[in-house]
């Protein structure tokens, strides 16, 4: 007997407008039309968490220094983050996606993957699925967002970039190599700018110069990782809409206002920090402890130390983030940046905790300094 076709997925890929910026245009009529930044004061060094789109047109992108997007837009207005109001949004939000399937996995506060293939409303197509949620969205916040149709995770997300702000694009099995043809290698998930670079050096561009590549030569350049991006060039993506996430690290990073050296200071800004990652933790201690630098030239160190048993105290974590320091170059080298995580959760307090303590995937945003901490 001939084996039954595994069923086509309908996956639905949700993003929010420009998110906090929106929210903030939102509540305050003033900020309408305007070049609105969401991050610290334009002469810190705290970066973007969000731009309005008047503010894109200037090159304003989240994530770069809050001084470099006053830079390249001076005429633009810096908000501090309200992460009370932007969490309130995304749960109505959330709410809305729930009406229609249970299976929706939350990447932030302002995107989700819903897989509807079967529904909660017997919907006559994802499309419409994906139409009627949008049209929700506005009703209930007054906001815009952005959505892409497909058969996996991969391509859902894509088209939902492809006709941002306020659109809605569908790649159906049949467009999906046009899509593949002209989609520039950037916009694989998963490339950031050194893999990117790796890419191009190697003459791919698209994900259509990535298909001319066996696995075996791509695994030989990017290790496992080939075999991953062999298949999305293929627009294969078998990945299930997960609709829960557990929080597998908790941690606080701080970017200081000005380059610290010495030590006694630093280690006074450790205290300050691993006080705030054990109010965090909440009873949920982990054996795991990784401290994190950036140093002024903006080159990276991380260091951990895994224990035999949990953390028993916020001592203990104190002490075990104290001697990673010297495996670092702090106290010889600026640092700009000091982090500290807890990870490696005990197994029976995670499977304990699983029902109750559920986090979207990149939730939080880090961008403080030693004066004003968001979070």
């Amino acid at each position: 007997m001939q084996q039954q076709q595994k069923q086509q997925r309908k996956i639905i890929h949700v993003d929010m407008d420009a998110f906090y910026a929106s929210v903030e245009q939102r509540d305050n009529p003033e900020l309408r039309g305007k070049p609105v930044v969401v991050g610290g004061p334009p002469n810190s060094r705290s970066v973007v968490c969000a731009a309005s789109y008047e503010a894109r047109k200037y090159g304003v992108r989240s994530a770069i220094p809050c001084s470099q997007a006053a830079r390249l837009c001076p005429q633009a207005l810096f908000i501090y983050p309200r992460f009370d109001a932007y969490r309130a949004v995304s749960k109505e939000i959330m709410e809305i996606f729930h009406q229609y399937t249970d299976l929706v996995e939350p990447l932030s506060l302002d995107e989700a993957f819903l897989d509807v293939t079967q529904n909660k409303v017997q919907g006559p197509s994802a499309t419409w699925i994906a139409k009627e949620i949008r049209e929700k969205i506005v009703q209930k916040t007054s906001l815009t967002a952005s959505a892409g149709v497909a058969p996996n995770k991969f391509l859902a997300k894509i088209a939902s970039d492809l006709n941002k702000p306020n659109g809605l694009t569908v790649i159906s099995p049949e467009k999906v190599l046009e899509i593949l043809q002209t989609l520039p290698i950037r916009k694989v998930p998963g490339v950031g700018k050194v893999t990117e670079e790796k890419f191009k050096a190697l003459g791919i561009h698209t994900t259509w110069d990535l298909r001319q590549f066996s696995e075996e030569k791509l695994r030989e350049h990017f290790g496992k990782s080939g075999s991953y991006f062999h298949r999305l060039s293929q627009g294969i993506d078998e990945r299930e809409v997960c609709p829960t996430r557990v929080r597998k690290s908790v941690g606080v990073e701080d970017t200081f206002r000005s380059d610290l050296l010495d030590y006694d200071e630093i280690s006074a800004e450790l205290v300050r920090i691993v006080e705030k990652v054990w109010e965090r933790l909440k009873g949920r201690p982990g054996r795991t402890v990784t401290v994190k630098v950036t140093y002024h030239d903006f080159e990276k160190a991380t260091r951990a130390k895994t224990l035999s048993e949990i953390l028993s105290s916020q001592a203990e974590l104190l002490e075990t983030a104290k001697s990673l320091l010297p495996l670092t170059e702090v106290g010889r080298k600026p640092i700009r940046l000091l982090g500290v995580s807890v990870s490696h959760f005990d197994e029976e307090q995670t499977s304990n905790k699983k029902s109750e303590e559920v986090f979207p995937k990149q939730l939080h945003f880090l961008f403080l300094d030693s004066k004003t901490r968001f979070l």
